[in-house]
């Protein structure tokens, strides 16, 4: 089984996109994932790491947040960036999309039990930084 993943190579409409096949099956795929499962800091890691997700997590822990506090909380994400880390964590059961059936919509995203669950981390990480950020 193969896994496709798309690259836009231009931001020219004219020029196409390429698709690349990462085979499933290979030694180098099967390693990532034994990795990911017997190591609890890959683990962790996979669900949170990355440059906006302990962001995103991070604006989270004081309570629920609408998309655009969130955007405007963090000013330096893109709108994909946002909207696609927040569907990986909502996938990976670390926050809630909440839509409440009202004109306008109203959508707000907050920390799971799991997510929440997180602050320590998150504290220790912001202590961490504070001490050794040079």
């Amino acid at each position: 089984m193969y896994i496709c993943t798309y690259f836009i190579t231009s931001t020219n409409p004219k020029v196409g996109i390429v698709m690349t096949q990462v085979k499933e099956s290979s030694t180098n795929q099967l390693n990532k994932q034994q990795a990911i499962t017997a190591c609890p800091v890959s683990f962790t890691l996979t669900k949170i790491g990355g440059r906006w997700k302990p962001i995103i997590i991070f604006n989270l822990l004081n309570g629920g947040k609408r998309y655009g506090e969130l955007k405007r909380a963090i000013p330096a994400i893109t709108e994909k960036m946002l909207i696609q880390h927040l569907k990986e964590l909502e996938a990976d059961h670390l926050v809630e999309r909440i839509a409440k059936p009202v004109i306008p919509p109203h959508v707000e995203y907050k920390l799971t039990e799991a997510g929440t669950a997180l602050a320590p981390v998150m504290n220790s990480m912001v202590e961490w930084a504070a001490k050794y950020n040079i």
